[in-house]
């Protein structure tokens, strides 16, 4: 039972954080390096993670460990499938317009949830933080990360609408749109890594305008 929360704990972590050395798991996990090292050759033979060298500014390069594409798939969309046969019945029984209503109705819907949360925080970071909360119960593995006085990063390790968004990538624009309506124009919202475009994940750049 143990072995298996630290290999989940393992895969979560990578999810969230991106590429680690042995080292850092270890750390991370309270336990040995070697024992980091054994779950990770263990999670290497199932194809779950693989390992590259990084260059290090001292030394030897560093062995770093990452998510295989099937170490992603471990944190699944949602009903993907049913997901991608509604998007295609709505798109050929109503057509782009009809789609795009259904886009609105659900940008609508969340940002009206959003906003009613927001309005019991009374600075950037506590709003920040409030959307990582919500969007993590939502399935989205949200952090916030402080970039500069009045900046910070919501990050999003995973997608659980990913394969509705490969489909129609107007979801993706809503939900911009939603942070930047909920937010309000004192601050900006920018997406400075996608998930479509072969980043590692979703990250907002929000700050004060």
């Amino acid at each position: 039972m143990a072995q298996m929360k630290n290999v989940d704990t393992i895969l979560a972590k990578l999810k969230n954080q991106g590429a680690m050395t042995s080292g850092e798991l270890a750390k991370e996990l309270a336990m040995t390096s070697m024992g980091a090292r054994q779950h990770l050759l263990r999670l290497e033979e199932k194809t779950l993670v693989n390992h590259f060298l990084q260059k290090a500014d001292v030394g030897r390069p560093k062995q770093m460990w990452q998510l295989t594409e099937l170490g992603h798939k471990r944190f699944p969309d949602r009903h993907a499938d049913l997901t991608l046969h509604l998007i295609e019945s709505v798109s050929e029984i109503f057509g782009e317009q009809g789609l795009e209503q259904v886009i609105l109705q659900r940008e609508k819907q969340m940002l009206e949830k959003y906003q009613a949360a927001l309005t019991l925080c009374n600075s950037l970071v506590s709003k920040v933080e409030t959307l990582a909360l919500m969007r993590s119960q939502e399935g989205y593995m949200a952090s916030v990360e402080k970039v500069a006085s009045s900046e910070y990063l919501l990050i999003e390790s995973h997608c659980p609408i990913c394969a509705a968004a490969r489909e129609c990538q107007n979801f993706c624009r809503s939900e911009l749109t939603i942070f930047q309506q909920c937010l309000g124009e004192n601050y900006s919202v920018e997406r400075s890594e996608y998930l479509l475009t072969g980043d590692r994940r979703c990250a907002y750049r929000i700050k004060k305008r």
